[in-house]
């Protein structure tokens, strides 16, 4: 039984440790403001971290609000495209992010059912840097695009 339990506890660690190792959109990764343009109004996240949650990815963010408040919120869930809840996030309540290349992420972010942003997360070919390009909708109706670069740390 002990036998059981230790190989399973090491397959589990080893599929963890896979998944790190797996995808370059894995670790943490901090705003380069002088690269960035974000649309006016729009929240400014600072910090993300991608970081292995069982057979799961955590994505954790934390940032500013457009009035300067600080912001933090968690998904957790699969590369699949399938919506998965967000919490701490009072603009979404479900993410989805799909894997469309080694180095690229699509994402929807819906509000009450409802598609608000979509977007690309796309990893350098380097891993040192990713581009997060995002479009929605303002609370005035009008369409906004915003671009952040981050580096990993």
């Amino acid at each position: 039984m002990k036998i059981r339990t230790s190989l399973l506890t090491v397959a589990a660690l080893f599929v963890g440790v896979l998944v790190c190792f797996a995808s370059p959109h894995m670790g943490t990764w901090k705003l380069n403001d002088a690269k960035s343009k974000l649309s006016a109004g729009a929240s400014k996240n600072t910090d993300v971290v991608y970081a292995a949650a069982g057979d799961s990815i955590k994505v954790t963010v934390d940032g500013t609000d457009a009035a300067g408040k600080a912001i933090h919120n968690e998904w957790t869930g699969k590369f699949d495209g399938k919506d998965y809840p967000v919490t701490g996030d009072t603009s979404s309540d479900s993410r989805a992010y799909k894997q469309v290349n080694d180095h690229t992420l699509a994402m929807t972010i819906k509000k009450d059912g409802k598609v608000t942003m979509t977007g690309h997360i796309v990893v350098s070919a380097d891993g040192k840097s990713r581009t997060v390009t995002v479009t929605g909708t303002d609370a005035k109706g009008k369409k906004t695009t915003s671009t952040s670069v981050y580096d990993k740390q």
